[in-house]
């Protein structure tokens, strides 16, 4: 898929779901469409992802071109999404 969107996602939450790979690549207009369209592949990914505000989940974070984003955050062509975990403790 030519000037498609690249998501990356957590090792952690590849593994919940069997089948879907470390990384795929989407057309979406926001980070919202995106996590729409992996709910689509793999029912279930968008309860991980988002709270029922809806709102990115606390302890995951996503990032646009290396900026943290929301929901709203609009995707160009070529962008690069990458989602991770929080890390906590201390």
């Amino acid at each position: 898929m030519q000037n498609g969107i690249t998501v990356t996602l957590p090792t952690a939450l590849v593994r919940l779901f069997p089948g879907s790979p470390n990384a795929v690549e989407l057309k979406a207009a926001s980070v919202r469409e995106l996590i729409d369209q992996l709910d689509e592949r793999w029912p279930g990914i968008r309860d991980r992802l988002m709270d029922s505000r809806p709102a990115i989940r606390r302890h995951i974070n996503i990032y646009v071109a290396g900026e943290k984003a929301s929901l709203k955050t609009p995707l160009q062509p070529g962008a690069r999404v990458t989602s991770l975990t929080a890390m906590s403790g201390g």
